[in-house]
């Protein structure tokens, strides 16, 4: 794990590059880097997080033989022994001993991009310097655990694995991208291509960005998560022999997933809530990493209603772990906020980044430098309680309305709905149901996260005005990274082009894997990942997914709805795991892991909350209503509604304005990087 940052164009220069890798150390405080073309256009840089093959030959920007390809690199690829002795059988001579970064090298050499990218199994993303094609390649892997942004500034294509390595640039000017501001208050951060500074971008997950010596791009998806793409199951199956084929399918490939992420120089553990997935990850790990594994859990001195530390602790003496607890507070929470805002870069408006930070910052002291973690499970099984709601709801309401209601009827109810927003705000979510049903290309599910829907703001905001300003985020309209109607106060047009591409290609899909598919574009790659890549990096410590390796995925995304779902939410990875871990861990009800924000939010913090929110500018120059806010503060706090989670957006969004932003009229140029 990595920090990686490169230049092409006219302003490349060696000072500037070391800005804005320094401006990242945290990602990589082994060992720096830093390569220069010949002719000065091209410029990569690297810091170093050593954790497979640590000799100094294996550092980075990493090149061939005749420095025709340069790679500089940001992830693991769990499958390059497999992939080097296929590389040496076919000639190519490596010069570092187990390297995975030189896998990359050789096999961009041997197979092209495509062909490359095909092959591996991992988490990435990297810039590949061509000289003979005289291009630079971008990418970002499959689901997009590792993340990667970029802008043009000056003439000169930038780009880092954070946003800090950008605003090292003394040449990018801050202001605030108002359409990723709008999509930000219903999605807690911003979906890829945009991010909340107008002009910076990041690469979607699954996506390369090809840009030629002059600095033309040109970007294209090479993998998106949709049925087909293993073999069909096989037919003639009995009912048993199919579930049969599903759960020994899962079972072998986790195994496998599991297995390979193990691969380190260095110590590995993992993360323990007590929940399924963390306890599965813990139970194959115990039976295939040849020693005693370390567990982190943490959980919370102030509200012990949200404690799994007895789960936790249960699965630890189970597999007999060397287990690390921590426990927070909500002085600890206020104590980490400024770090929380410069660690984040931009919004990733989740309040579990708070015990992340806590539990991360133990597995650095205890020595370990890598850890397992169980994001993508929920997404992959249908795990989480409200899925099962919204497949209800779209079952049972949302189709037979949409067939048999006439249009003129539904726009009648729709305008209805609008007006009972204003007057019942504690009943706005759902009002906007039946807004969403009268729209032709409307969606009932958007993301499994949302913090408030389109009729809610405009509650807080009464004319979006302001949100009409395109801004930069036009040019990635223009590389066809998003749509038009993106660029407008509208976020039901985010989920509803995920949709339409998704029924265009493979129509007739059942609902969850439509519902499946619009979180791999949105929320886990853009909202769970970057927490998880983000928080842990933030203690130079690399985090890792086998829940999303590529074999497990591609088969488990196959599986039919009507399959998936029989015996109820989850119940295939159960099936899958019986035996392995205690069947009390389980059965038990999901806890999910959390923080006690809403009961923070109604103390002493809420108060300071609420005055940072009012008080900031940003509300101001956006037309938010500071007396429709402070009255959804109020409602929180006196106990008439729950809305900790869009105070909690507001405050993350006002934090990162005066950081980052400032008071600051638009277009000025604030250089350097702050913080």
């Amino acid at each position: 794990m990595c920090g990686i940052a490169g230049l092409i164009g006219p302003g490349v220069n060696g000072v500037l590059l070391t800005a804005m890798r320094e401006a990242m150390a945290h990602r990589g405080p082994d060992g720096a880097g830093l390569w220069l073309s010949a002719d000065g256009r091209v410029g990569l840089a690297h810091r170093r997080l050593s954790i497979l093959d640590l000799a100094d030959n294996a550092g980075q920007p990493m090149a061939n033989e005749d420095g025709s390809v340069v790679v500089a690199f940001n992830g693991e690829i769990y499958n390059h022994l497999v992939l080097r002795r296929e590389l040496t059988e076919a000639g190519h001579v490596f010069a570092t001993d187990h390297s995975d970064t030189e896998v990359l090298v050789h096999g961009y050499e041997q197979w092209g991009l495509d062909g490359l990218l095909a092959r591996l199994s991992g988490m990435f993303a990297f810039a590949l310097w061509d000289a003979a094609a005289a291009k630079l390649l971008l990418v970002r892997d499959r689901v997009g655990v590792k993340p990667l942004y970029f802008s043009r500034i000056d003439g000169t294509l930038a780009f880092a694995s954070e946003i800090k390595g950008l605003l090292a640039h003394p040449g990018l000017e801050r202001d605030v991208c108002a359409p990723a501001l709008w999509h930000t208050l219903s999605f807690l951060t911003p979906p890829a291509p945009l991010t909340l500074f107008d002009g910076v971008f990041k690469l979607p997950a699954g996506h390369v960005l090809e840009v030629d010596a002059n600095g033309a791009m040109r970007a294209r998806r090479w993998w998106r998560a949709v049925p087909g793409l293993v073999e069909p199951v096989p037919g003639g199956l009995s009912e048993a022999a199919r579930r049969d084929y599903f759960v020994q399918g899962i079972r072998s490939r986790l195994e496998a997933s599991v297995a390979s992420h193990l691969a380190a120089d260095v110590p590995v553990g993992a993360f323990l809530s007590g929940g399924i997935d963390s306890s599965t990850l813990v139970g194959l790990m115990s039976r295939l990493a040849g020693g005693r594994v370390n567990t982190f859990t943490i959980g919370f001195s102030d509200h012990k209603h949200l404690n799994e530390l007895d789960w936790a602790d249960r699965v630890a003496r189970h597999f007999g772990t060397e287990h690390h607890v921590v426990r927070i507070s909500g002085e600890h929470m206020e104590s980490y906020l400024e770090e929380l805002v410069h660690t984040q870069d931009e919004p990733i408006a989740d309040w579990v980044c708070i015990p992340l930070h806590f539990v991360s910052s133990v597995v650095r002291q205890a020595g370990v430098k890598v850890v397992q973690v169980g994001e993508g499970a929920d997404e992959l099984f249908c795990g989480y309680p409200s899925w099962m709601t919204w497949l209800d709801l779209h079952h049972r309401a949302w189709g037979p309305w949409r067939k048999w209601m006439p249009g003129p009827l539904r726009a009648v109810a729709a305008e209805a709905a609008a007006l009972g927003a204003w007057a019942r705000p504690d009943l706005a979510a759902k009002l906007d149901i039946v807004r969403r049903a009268a729209d032709r290309d409307g969606e009932l599910f958007w993301t499994g996260a949302i913090s408030l829907w389109d009729g809610q703001k405009r509650g807080l905001i009464p004319d979006p005005q302001a949100f009409c300003s395109v801004g930069r985020a036009g040019e990635m309209a223009d590389l066809g990274l998003l749509p038009d109607s993106w660029l407008t106060p509208d976020s039901a047009a985010v989920p509803a082009s995920f949709m339409a591409a998704f029924d265009r290609d493979f129509p007739g899909r059942d609902q969850l894997s439509r519902m499946t598919h619009a979180e791999f574009r949105l929320r886990l790659p853009e909202l769970l990942l970057m927490r998880v890549d983000k928080i842990t990096m933030g203690q130079s410590i690399e985090a890792r997914v086998p829940f999303l390796d590529k074999d497990l995925v591609e088969f488990v995304l196959d599986i039919p709805q009507a399959d998936k779902l029989a015996g109820g939410a989850k119940a295939l990875l159960k099936q899958a795991v019986r035996g392995l871990i205690p069947d009390d861990i389980i059965d038990r009800p999901k806890m999910g892991f959390g923080a006690p924000m809403s009961q923070w939010l109604r103390g002493e913090f809420g108060r300071r909350a609420e005055s940072e929110i009012l008080s900031s500018s940003l509300l101001d120059r956006f037309g938010f209503s500071k007396k429709a806010v402070a009255a959804m503060i109020d409602d929180h706090r006196q106990g008439r509604r729950d809305v900790s989670l869009p105070i909690w957006v507001l405050y993350n969004t006002v934090a990162w304005h005066r950081k980052w932003i400032g008071e600051a009229p638009k277009g000025r140029r604030l250089g350097g990087c702050c913080g």
